[in-house]
């Protein structure tokens, strides 16, 4: 995130005060937006270009929020890295470059431009059709399991470290890594910072096709950090041979609809692919309904609009690693 930096950038004949940028591109864009790259693109009215855009944050001299869009994708990658590294840098696009000056900001920005008045939409009269909003997080929905599973795929170690694979069963009952699943909730902060020790560790047992509960790690699922989105997960939760069943039933569906993407390619950017430790890739694929994370060499979690604040973690198994391996070859990956 650029914070409050003052760079100035022509746009709406109005100077603006540059405070984030984000990429919206095939390989990486806002998933808070959509479960893919065109369906982000049309939430903002633009086309889906092959190159995709770079999507500036600020606000004018008057405290106006507004986005303007830019074709240099180029020029935002380096001032969002160079922000990354604690670097300044002057992300000043050439009005050449300008696609669209849109009213409003499509994600929550946390911060303001000092010496001008607070963000606020602009006047009617300024602006060319309704300003943009954030997609509503205060309830669990499509936007904030996107949110979720950013979060998991940011903080992987923190989660895969409280998954004991002695968690997924072979059919006989013993404590084979397979392809069942554990219940788990997207915790708040104050569950994440519980001692493990305190969990009951009935919660973590389960034989044959029955899974119980499993405390997710913590954390209030976060999305595209940049825009400081925040999505309120649950408790975590015992769960009941009922309950687990259906979010057993609901991996089955996610692995079908994720096998279905190799053989009909889904639209761009629903599989995308990133760099991980080691010789891995970190996967996200989403859907209609659900989000998945895995890296190329170990688990998947399994996120679903219809089981709130779960987050369901899938065991290696026999099938899991040809499956990622095959969304690995098709994933758009960044350039």
């Amino acid at each position: 995130m650029a914070g409050t930096d003052e760079d100035a950038v022509a746009a709406a004949d109005d100077a603006l005060y540059v405070l984030t940028a984000v990429l919206l591109t095939p390989a990486k864009f806002p998933s808070v937006l959509g479960d893919d790259y065109p369906e982000a693109c049309a939430a903002l009215g633009l086309a889906p270009l092959a190159d995709g855009y770079g999507l500036v944050l600020g606000q004018d001299g008057g405290g106006a929020r507004w986005t303007v869009v830019i074709d240099d994708v180029s020029l935002v990658a380096v001032a969002i890295a160079s922000w990354d590294c604690g670097m300044e840098y002057d992300l000043s696009p050439d009005e050449r470059t300008v696609v669209a000056a849109l009213p409003g900001w499509p994600l929550a920005v946390a911060v303001a431009a000092p010496g001008v008045p607070a963000p606020h939409d602009p006047d009617p009269e300024t602006a060319d059709g309704p300003p943009l909003t954030p997609p509503d997080t205060s309830t669990w929905g499509s936007a904030q399991r996107r949110l979720g599973a950013d979060e998991i795929a940011l903080q992987w170690a923190m989660w895969r470290e409280q998954i004991d694979d002695a968690a997924f069963p072979s059919p006989n009952g013993g404590s084979t890594p397979g392809d069942q699943s554990v219940a788990g909730k997207v915790s708040d902060q104050e569950a994440a910072n519980r001692d493990a020790s305190d969990r009951d560790a009935s919660e973590n047992k389960a034989t044959g096709d029955d899974v119980s509960g499993h405390e997710g790690p913590g954390g209030n699922t976060a999305g595209d950090e940049a825009a400081g989105n925040q999505a309120a997960g649950n408790q975590a939760s015992g769960g009941t041979e009922k309950e687990p069943r259906k979010g057993h039933n609901g991996i089955r569906r996610v692995l079908a609809e994720a096998r279905a993407y190799v053989d009909s390619p889904p639209p761009l950017g629903r599989v995308r692919s990133s760099f991980a430790s080691g010789e891995a890739r970190m996967l996200r694929a989403d859907g209609p309904g659900w989000s998945l994370v895995a890296r190329t060499d170990d688990i998947a979690f399994v996120l679903l609009d219809d089981k709130p604040g779960e987050v369901l973690p899938v065991g290696r198994g026999p099938q899991l690693p040809g499956l990622l391996e095959a969304l690995d070859k098709m994933a758009v990956r960044p350039s």
